[in-house]
């Protein structure tokens, strides 16, 4: 019946209204039915991400991240100094929780040890250390028990201060949390939900480091590919996102599109109490999002977007709204 799809299309049709999360469940029982048997990478799965998805919560007690240079940790120690880089370390409002109730289904992950750690305990960074990997990981598989036909993609894509020890040890937390709902890399095109669905595999893990070839559920970082544009002018990254889409690869992987900008110094100078949500995201997103309405999902269009903060607007929506442009499109072509 419908109600049995009623989890899966979540990832499609979450959307914001004001603080609050409502669910929209509107695709039709035989559409989804159609969507069992297409891939991953080329059908509607138009999935929506967020940008450093953890960063929701960063420590200015603790140490500045190995991530950072030498100068910036030197200026850290200058209590004040942290209280502004986590303006501009911060780049989601939302837990891990309410990112997957709002639809997210990718998340950007960038992991690290952390200096006088004896235990090899690893931890989200963005300049400034966050929750421990194991509690995100934790969050992150609640959501997934309580809903069997989610499927979400953690793309594990930066390790810092990371020695083999520190490897084995994340893996392995990795293996406890999620269990049998990892999902063994394969050929991205024979990747379908049905296939998922049977297998009762909900959890995709790319690991951007040589110990990928270990373990077969880990996936290689060249499977899922996200060109950074590095700029903070919005048509400089509109045209990078529409250069890096046509030339996007049709097989063999997924695509993310980061629809984010990147303070330069001088942006951080300008901006400085202000931080990255008032000085570059605010004013910016809105001009982001008109361009998510002109995409297309499909094989060579977009599959992945990610973006900072994603409570600001409603990217949910947009996606909806593509997605059922695809719909469209294919009953046309059965006309």
């Amino acid at each position: 019946s419908l109600k049995n799809f009623a989890s899966i299309c979540s990832q499609y049709s979450a959307c914001v209204l004001g603080s609050k999360f409502l669910l929209l469940f509107s695709y039709q029982l035989d559409y989804l039915s159609q969507l069992q048997s297409q891939p991953l990478s080329s059908h509607l799965l138009l999935r929506i991400g967020s940008h450093d998805s953890f960063s929701y919560w960063v420590d200015e007690k603790s140490p500045v991240g190995p991530d950072q240079t030498p100068a910036i940790k030197r200026l850290a120690r200058i209590s004040l100094v942290k209280k502004l880089m986590k303006k501009w370390s911060v780049t989601q409002n939302l837990t891990f929780r309410e990112q997957l109730d709002a639809g997210i289904r990718y998340f950007d992950l960038r992991v690290s040890s952390k200096p006088g750690d004896a235990d090899q305990e690893i931890y989200f960074i963005h300049g400034l250390f966050g929750i421990r990997v194991w509690d995100g990981l934790m969050e992150i598989d609640s959501f997934l028990t309580q809903h069997p036909q989610e499927i979400v993609f953690l793309d594990f894509n930066h390790f810092y201060a990371m020695d083999e020890a520190h490897h084995k040890h994340l893996i392995l937390r990795i293996q406890e949390a999620f269990g049998s709902k990892l999902c063994s890399a394969c050929s991205v095109e024979s990747m379908t939900l049905q296939t998922l669905w049977e297998k009762k595999c909900q959890v995709l893990i790319f690991y951007h480091c040589p110990f990928y070839k270990q373990y077969p559920f880990l996936w290689p970082g060249k499977k899922i590919p996200a060109p950074w544009a590095n700029t903070t002018s919005v048509h400089k990254l509109i045209l990078f996102l529409e250069t890096t889409l046509s030339e996007r690869s049709p097989h063999g992987s997924f695509h993310v599109s980061q629809a984010i900008l990147t303070p330069r110094v001088k942006t951080i100078a300008r901006g400085l109490v202000g931080g990255l949500k008032n000085t570059l995201v605010h004013r910016n997103l809105p001009a982001i999002l008109d361009w998510v309405k002109t995409q297309k999902p499909g094989a060579l269009g977009v599959n992945i977007i990610t973006s900072d903060f994603v409570d600001l607007v409603d990217f949910a929506t947009a996606v909806i709204e593509l997605n059922d442009l695809l719909q469209e499109d294919r009953a046309l072509a059965k006309c």
